[in-house]
């Protein structure tokens, strides 16, 4: 049985509840799917609908995420609520020693609001202390300032400003957020 049909039994029996589990390569149709849902209800009014379409065939196609897992060490964690996937996170190693990289954290848009996506964030950083982690950096569109703000209250700060053209005919309008991570 796969981790995420354990979770679904194990939340079958205590409502209201919410975990954090690992996501093997199994659970990779979902969160492409999820990306799909959350990107088309999230971005709209920051990206172009062509500009979503295009990233989301680039970044979440089942082989593209497997590569992901199998060759550059990036790991998922799915949110469950309820035993439902509510949300997940993408991080993984960069060429700086010591420094991870959060590539995604993204919640269904009715789960906004809750503290969950605060929860997940929480969960990344932990888990990068524990591998002995001492910073963490991420990517957000200038444009997202739900998220700028989530990043802000969790002790991010801006630490630049990037345009990278991602082909296609679009860039990604990005601030690098940063934060230190104590032991």
């Amino acid at each position: 049985m796969n981790p995420l049909e354990t979770s679904k039994k194990l939340n079958a029996t205590r409502p209201n509840q919410n975990e954090i589990v690992r996501a093997t390569e199994a659970g990779l149709p979902t969160i492409s799917r999820l990306a799909g849902i959350i990107w088309r209800a999230c971005y709209p009014g920051i990206i172009s609908n062509e500009q979503i379409d295009y990233m989301l065939a680039r970044m979440y196609a089942l082989d593209v995420l497997r590569d992901e897992i199998r060759f550059q060490g990036i790991r998922y964690d799915l949110l469950l609520v309820d035993g439902k996937p509510a949300g997940f996170a993408s991080y993984g190693p960069t060429s700086e020693p010591g420094v991870t990289k959060l590539h995604k954290l993204y919640l269904l848009a009715e789960m906004h609001g809750r503290g969950l996506g605060s929860r997940l964030l929480q969960h990344v950083e932990q888990e990068i202390r524990a591998g002995a982690g001492c910073r963490l950096i991420l990517s957000v569109n200038k444009r997202n300032t739900r998220a700028i703000a989530v990043y802000r209250r969790n002790g991010f700060v801006i630490a630049e400003s990037v345009v990278t053209d991602i082909g296609g005919g679009f860039v990604m309008d990005d601030y690098v957020m940063a934060k230190e991570l104590a032991g």
